[in-house]
């Protein structure tokens, strides 16, 4: 599957860019509405309401009436309004010879299956109250591009959304089927090639991306490699909560890095009782620094916002590549320009919330808001992760199973981070695959897991990431 995400402005960008190419839009309703037909195939054939609106998603939905009733099928359309005359929506709907029924709640309850074509993605007002009482009433629901009411570029309802049992959406996915609620409210997805050249990506230039393999590719180790070219990460080390600068710097040996190691001042004895393969240092910050191999660093698991406040300064004047997390983002709550120059910020929505302000409805806009503010990436972590760069470049990642919200799992994926940066990443890719990686241990290590039981999955989330 492709892996860019258009916003429902750029799928028209696309659309024009299709025609200027000589691909008429017609025939991509028609291959829209085939696809649509195609997918109610996964239902046994029963009696079956498609809900048109004017627009193009509503002359989908003629296609795919006509269709379904040429394979023996019962279909009635119910139109919301009539198309504009003379456009392609218009010649579909003229296409259709079947029945016509109110659009109305109680012909929705009557059907066993109501497509909906009413509303694309690209809805900018509130769904009307007669469309959300009709789609409702509905039994089992297939949405055309979106469920309507839904915000394609937000994943956001607008009003009242039925959520679909099935969605089929076309040419590339838009960030709504991926994002929350959006994503609960699509159902399964299905993604259908109608027929637009991959050529009108180059003139739409897209930001976003879906968080997958393809994006990037994790670094592998090669033949004359040592410990030393693939990268060392330091870990600050706290003196309470000692727990999660281990689990940072575990993390951070299983993603790849050549050495690991622990900087903790005067607290050395206590860390030193975890991995054998754990370097634990007792040297002052200034003397680390000198050692210009430790080029990463992981500031904030677990170190205490004052020692947080001390630290940050002098990694950054140094130049170091430094991953901020937990009590760095804490140390800074309303000053978040005393980030720039921080490699990666790993903030959840709350630690978001503090530094820049309330998350709000458009997770993307306040990731890249955030981004560009500070001239670092921001992995802003939840069920829907999202990666922003400072040039407005975006993955979201949705791939992480439920059970990965646990204290701890934000103390891996911020030494994840750190691995791949040390092996060579740049920052952006870095921080999606580490996500990537994150939520694919996760899975690995099935319900009932604990931050600990991530690490044990890391090397097989690794090698299925390489051999994508």
């Amino acid at each position: 599957m492709a892996h860019e995400l258009l916003t429902p402005a750029e799928m028209t960008a696309a659309d024009a860019a299709a025609a200027r190419a000589g691909v008429p839009g017609a025939m991509l309703m028609q291959a829209a509405g085939r696809a649509v037909a195609r997918a109610a195939q996964r239902f046994d054939p029963c009696r079956t309401l498609v809900l048109c609106g004017p627009g193009n998603n509503g002359g989908d939905g003629y296609v795919a009436a006509r269709l379904l009733a040429q394979q023996g099928w019962p279909v009635c359309v119910a139109a919301l309004r009539p198309p504009r005359t003379g456009s392609d929506a218009h010649a579909a709907a003229m296409r259709w010879h079947g029945p016509i029924v109110p659009f109305n709640p109680a012909e929705a309850t009557r059907a066993e299956l109501v497509i909906d074509a009413v509303f694309g993605a690209g809805l900018s007002a509130l769904i009307p109250d007669d469309v959300a009482d009709t789609l409702a009433a509905a039994r089992r629901v297939l949405a055309v591009d979106v469920p309507s009411g839904l915000d394609g570029a937000t994943g956001q309802p607008r009003g009242r959304v039925r959520p679909a049992d099935m969605t089929v959406t076309f040419f590339r996915l838009k960030p709504g089927h991926l994002l929350l609620p959006g994503r609960t409210l699509c159902g399964d997805v299905t993604l259908a090639d109608i027929g637009l050249p991959a050529s009108v990506l180059q003139a739409i230039a897209p930001k976003a991306w879906h968080n997958r393999p393809a994006l990037w590719r994790i670094p592998l180790p090669g033949t004359l490699d040592h410990k030393y070219t693939r990268g060392h990460v330091t870990v600050l080390g706290g003196a309470s909560m000692t727990g999660a600068a281990r689990l940072s710097a575990s993390a951070a040996r299983r993603g790849g890095a050549g050495m690991v190691s622990i900087a903790a001042t005067g607290r050395g004895d206590v860390y030193r009782t975890g991995e054998p393969g754990l370097i634990v240092s007792d040297a002052l910050l200034p003397e680390l620094l000198q050692d210009q191999r430790r080029t990463v660093w992981v500031c904030g698991p677990g170190l205490g916002q004052d020692a947080a406040r001390a630290a940050l300064p002098p990694l950054l004047a140094a130049g170091r590549r430094v991953v901020a997390d937990a009590d760095t983002l804490g140390a800074y709550a309303g000053q978040p320009d005393a980030l720039a120059g921080c490699a990666v910020l790993t903030p959840h929505e709350g630690e978001f919330a503090k530094l820049f302000g309330p998350v709000g409805p458009d997770r993307i806009a306040a990731a890249r808001a955030a981004a560009r503010r500070v001239g670092a990436v921001v992995l802003l972590k939840g069920a829907d992760t999202v990666v922003a760069a400072p040039d407005g470049r975006v993955a979201v990642n949705c791939d992480a199973p439920p059970w990965l919200a646990t204290a701890g799992a934000g103390d891996v994926l911020a030494g994840l981070v750190a691995a791949l940066l040390a092996q060579g990443m740049d920052d952006w890719h870095a921080a999606a695959a580490a996500a990537w990686l994150h939520g694919r241990a996760a899975m690995l290590a099935g319900r009932g897991m604990i931050a600990e039981d991530l690490l044990a999955q890391i090397a097989d989330a690794v090698a299925q990431a390489a051999a994508r």
